[in-house]
């Protein structure tokens, strides 16, 4: 008698709820616009870089502590929070007063915090619980799978959302389409700025609803589980996680390695993603275009995982580190130039790069790290890259200032541009050799840490 077939990943339940997940808790229609609503509701840049150093701030204390806490508590439990956090931040968001600046900085002080705390509770516990629920039925082959129709679901999904968030953000085309409908509506910039951040917030509350739908019969699964007293739920045990999980990243050379690569090129990433609507006005883009231009990234994440898949199983680590760095370094040069509309390019050569990158880690991570300490070890993971963040966040208000000071108010007006966009191009400058020096020191600390090509063979594809 022929073994039964296997079951398909996607058949499971947890499984299209993770992806249910990621795709709700990562929806955020204000996104293409996120660092002109800042400044649109009154802050300066300078504040709005140090409010995301909080926001990394906030993950990076809470990051592991969560992740351990997963492991000993329940992955579920720490979505549901998320969830719950995710609803209260996009609250404060969805209703900040504007006028008075004071107050208003302190209610979005409070959301960075907030919505640290949702991405550190929600980091490595959705990822393991899915993970694990792979495993238990012997079918964890197909994460690469998984990883790639769930990233592609995302996509597409933040397509329609990036193009809707940015139109609704724009008085203007409103005020168009309104007329066309025969409706007499006076719309600001006060108002419609608020309308990403509505559909956001109902996007909060359908995560809330997505993680309380998700089961979890055991907290761990696998032999190198921590707790072997059964329903252990102390802090001093999830202390004794996050130590154990800790040591094994700084004894496993293939997971240090790969961490501190991942979180260079995030780093890099991210600033850019957060710059984006600051550069695309500096490239003159209207407003209006964000959205479509966030859709077209999208399309690119369509297409990448696939890519990204064959490079995980069929080339080595190496030569996916070449492949991200040219991508990476060949972007950030080229949005040096503020290249008006073509300066697009580069922007999506980092994005592409910001892809790949996500899919390598958790592909190599996931295959290496035991089940027992998964999602304090994907805790480790996001608390080095919001660490690394939130430095590079902090050191890049600093650059701001320096560039200030030097940028007469003559110059900015002989250029033809505002004082707050000439420092901002000359602030690009600077990217690509702090890249170079970054990716330089990490090339070195592998070179000296990876004289055992072993580990590159168990990691899921072929050695150095």
């Amino acid at each position: 008698m022929g073994n039964p077939a296997k079951k398909t990943a996607f058949e499971l339940l947890n499984i299209r709820l993770f992806i249910a997940f990621r795709v709700t808790f990562n929806l955020r229609f204000y996104y293409p616009v996120f660092a002109i609503l800042f400044l649109d509701f009154g802050l300066t840049l300078e504040q709005f870089s140090l409010l995301n150093a909080v926001w990394a701030a906030s993950i990076v204390l809470l990051e592991v502590p969560s992740g351990a806490m997963a492991d000993v508590i329940g992955r579920r439990n720490l979505l549901v929070l998320a969830g719950a956090l995710m609803v209260v931040e996009m609250s404060l968001l969805s209703f900040a007063p504007r006028g008075n600046l004071n107050l208003l900085f302190m209610v979005f002080l409070l959301n960075r915090v907030l919505s640290g705390a949702a991405e550190a509770s929600a980091s490595g516990a959705d990822e393991a619980i899915a993970y694990d629920t792979l495993k238990k039925e012997g079918i964890e082959d197909q994460w690469p799978m998984v990883l790639e129709r769930q990233m592609r679901i995302r996509s597409i999904a933040s397509m329609a959302a990036m193009s809707l968030g940015a139109a609704l953000y724009d008085p203007v085309l409103l005020g168009r389409i309104a007329a066309w409908l025969g409706l007499d509506l006076h719309l600001t910039q006060g108002i419609t700025m608020r309308f990403p951040l509505f559909l956001t917030l109902i996007m909060a509350l359908l995560t809330l609803f997505i993680a309380l739908r998700m089961r979890e019969k055991d907290s761990a699964l696998g032999e190198e589980c921590l707790s072997e007293k059964g329903d252990i739920k102390t802090a001093l045990e999830a202390m004794r996680l996050t130590v154990g999980a800790g040591r094994w990243i700084i004894y496993t050379p293939f997971a240090l390695v790969a961490i501190l690569t991942g979180l260079l090129f995030d780093s890099f990433s991210r600033i850019v993603i957060t710059l984006s609507s600051q550069y695309y006005r500096s490239i003159h883009l209207p407003e209006a275009s964000f959205g479509l231009i966030a859709s077209l990234v999208s399309i690119v994440g369509i297409f990448i995982p696939r890519f990204a898949r064959k490079l995980a199983q069929e080339r080595s680590p190496l030569f996916n580190l070449c492949v991200m760095s040219v991508l990476t370094l060949s972007g950030l040069t080229g949005m040096v130039f503020i290249l008006p509309v073509i300066g697009l390019i580069p922007a999506i050569l980092v994005y592409s790069s910001m892809f790949l990158n996500s899919f390598f880690l958790s592909h190599y991570l996931n295959r290496i790290t035991g089940s027992g300490r998964r999602a304090t070890v994907l805790s480790f993971k996001g608390l080095s890259f919001n660490l690394a963040y939130g430095i590079i966040g902090l050191l890049y208000s600093l650059l701001l200032a320096y560039l200030t000071g030097r940028v007469s108010v003559k110059e900015s007006m002989s250029t033809g541009a505002g004082l707050e966009n000439l420092v901002f191009a000359r602030s690009l400058a600077w990217f690509p050799c702090f890249f170079i020096l970054g990716l330089a020191i990490v090339l070195l600390f592998a070179g000296r840490r990876l004289k055992d090509h072993g580990e590159h063979r168990t990691a899921g594809g072929p050695g150095l």
